[in-house]
């Protein structure tokens, strides 16, 4: 449960985007509370005992965020608007610490040149950003011949 506020706090943004630093650290911090898990029993049976108890933390922790939407909010959290009708709205930035060279890049990745071409920009639960256009142009759309009087 620990690691699990630990992860929290770190941030979703952080979550998304494991640096090889990052990556190597989780493995550590595994491998650090590893002898608190199962109490110094290496056996293949405190192994067994380990690995249902937290198969069924799992399944329980899911079950709470499915059923109760507080919980869901304290484990998941929620989805974070970053860039409204063009804007960034900096103190959202500030919470998620996420920098105006990283929201650039996220949109540019997702195929959009400036923030003057996004309506929607938000930062979901899994890390992603998730941006909706300001006008979608459909370029997939046939083209009709005008009519002739």
């Amino acid at each position: 449960m620990l690691l699990l506020v630990l992860l929290r706090i770190s941030g979703k943004r952080q979550v998304r985007q494991l640096a090889p630093f990052d990556l190597v650290l989780l493995l550590v911090l595994s491998n650090a509370v590893q002898n608190s898990m199962n109490g110094g029993d290496n056996s293949i049976t405190g192994g067994v005992i380990l690995a249902t108890t937290l198969i069924g933390l799992n399944y329980v922790v899911g079950w709470l965020t499915f059923r109760n939407k507080g919980w869901e909010a304290v484990i998941e959290g929620r989805p974070v608007i970053l860039v409204h009708d063009g804007r960034i709205d900096h103190d959202a930035m500030r919470k998620v610490q996420m920098t105006k060279h990283e929201l650039e890049s996220a949109l540019r990745a997702e195929g959009y040149a400036g923030l003057d071409e996004v309506r929607f920009a938000v930062l979901e639960n899994n890390g992603q950003i998730s941006v909706l256009a300001k006008h979608k142009e459909d370029d997939n759309s046939p083209t009709t011949p005008p009519r002739e009087p």
